[in-house]
């Protein structure tokens, strides 16, 4: 089944798009520009009439990935379809025009990773609350709460209440190690609640 929807893919694309077998399923890399035409040659020509999820990933220096699962109700296969958006502008056309059901999705990810959907007809915010700056799953996002609690992970030789001290306190994952933020995550036990600084990375604010 996945070799003919390869077939499918590349008959249609070209080289244009990549395609790779997954578990229960196939997965096709399309560049941007194809989007909205790869989700509509899914449904289409493709039988792919169930939208089950859509979501984004932070690769990095690679930018932002943006990944739809469909299915097939009538041929009873799955398709994973990603694209990538670059770091600086990422802009993506919507899906809503092709699946009605993305709608939600493209908002929970316009919000929790800064992706501008172009043309989706309400991207507002969905869950988080008014005034909150930044997009919590960007990896560079640093969580105040590991600066301003300590942190419970594991443990370095002597913090663990028995033996010497440790020279150094573990870092919270997510916390730079310079700046504000990794001097506020410095303070030892006994300094009083560490306050997150003033400003975050690249300017924000301790919720940016």
């Amino acid at each position: 089944m996945s070799a003919g929807l390869a077939d499918a893919w590349t008959g249609r694309f070209a080289d244009e798009v990549s395609t790779e077998e997954t578990f229960g399923g196939l997965a096709v890399g399309v560049p941007p520009e194809h989007w909205t035409a790869a989700l509509t040659f899914a449904r289409d020509d493709l039988a792919c009439d169930f939208f089950d999820w859509l979501t984004g990933v932070d690769e990095m220096a690679d930018g932002f990935a943006v990944v739809v699962h469909v299915y097939s109700l009538e041929r009873r296969h799955h398709l994973l379809i990603r694209t990538r958006v670059p770091k600086r502008a990422p802009v993506l056309a919507t899906a809503t025009g092709v699946y009605r059901g993305a709608a939600w999705h493209e908002r929970e990810t316009a919000e929790m990773f800064g992706i501008l959907f172009e043309g989706h007809p309400n991207l507002v915010p969905l869950l988080l609350p008014d005034g909150f700056e930044g997009h919590p799953l960007r990896k560079d996002f640093v969580l105040a709460a590991r600066v301003a609690k300590p942190w419970p992970g594991a443990k370095e030789p002597g913090e663990s209440g028995h033996g010497a001290p440790s020279r150094r306190r573990v870092r919270p994952p997510g916390v730079p190690e310079e700046g504000p933020w990794a001097a506020a995550a410095e303070r030892r036990p006994g300094q009083g609640r560490a306050k997150p600084p003033p400003g975050g990375p690249e300017g924000q604010g301790p919720d940016a």
